[in-house]
C-alpha cells in the first residue's frame, strides 16, 4: 500500500518535471530551436495539422529556422499560421520556403524571460506540494483505519518529503539552467 502511494507520488512529480521541460522548451532564447513551432498547426484541406506534417523544418545556422513546405500552395497559410503565432518572429517568404531569422534578446527582454522562468518553475514546485498534501492525505488515512502502523507511517512520511525534496531540487536545476541559457549572449 505504502510503495503504491509513493509510487504513484513518484510518476506525479516525473509529469510535472516533464511538463515543466515542454513549457521551458517553447520559449525563445534567442538560438533557433524547433521546439518554438510545436503548437503551431495550419488548415491542410480541412484538417488542422502540425507544421511539422506539412513542411520540412531545419535549423541551418544558430539564429536561423527554415519551413519548406512540400506543396508550394501552402506556403501563404503556413506565413500566415506564423504571424498568427505570435511569435516574436517576421516571416520572410522567397516563394519556395519561409525563413524565421531568430533576433537577439534584448537585456530587458532577457531580464523578463527569467522572471517568466521562475514563475513557471514555482508554479510546478506547487503542483508537486499539492500532489504530496494529497499523498500525505492518504497515508493519514490508511493508518487510521489500521492498514498500516504508526511506525509505518512515519517512514513513508520521511520517504515522501525525500521524494518531494528531490523532485523540487530537480525542478530547481532545470529552471537554472533555462535561465543561464536565456542570459547567454
Amino acid at each position: 500500500m505504502i510503495d503504491d502511494i509513493l509510487g504513484e507520488f513518484q510518476s506525479h512529480i516525473n509529469e510535472t518535471t516533464d511538463a515543466l521541460r515542454r513549457e521551458l522548451s517553447r520559449m525563445r532564447t534567442g538560438r533557433a530551436n524547433l521546439s518554438i513551432l510545436d503548437g503551431i498547426r495550419v488548415d491542410y484541406y480541412g484538417q488542422q495539422t502540425p507544421l511539422n506534417g506539412v513542411a520540412a523544418l531545419s535549423v541551418p545556422e544558430p539564429r536561423l529556422i527554415t519551413i519548406k513546405p512540400w506543396d508550394k500552395s501552402m506556403i501563404q497559410i503556413i506565413e500566415k499560421a506564423l504571424i498568427e503565432a505570435n511569435l516574436g518572429i517576421n516571416p520572410m517568404n522567397d516563394g519556395e520556403m519561409i525563413r524565421l531569422p531568430i533576433p537577439t534578446l534584448t537585456e530587458e527582454r532577457r531580464k523578463e524571460m527569467v522572471k517568466q522562468v521562475k514563475h513557471k518553475g514555482e508554479e510546478h514546485k506547487v503542483t508537486v506540494r499539492n500532489h504530496r498534501r494529497d499523498a500525505k492525505d492518504m497515508l493519514e488515512e490508511a493508518q487510521k483505519e489500521g492498514e498500516i502502523s504508526e511506525d509505518d507511517l512515519k517512514r513513508a512520511l520521511e520517504k515522501l518529503q525525500h521524494q518531494t525534496d528531490e523532485g523540487v531540487k530537480h525542478l530547481d536545476e532545470i529552471v537554472a539552467k533555462k535561465d543561464e541559457e536565456l542570459m547567454e549572449v
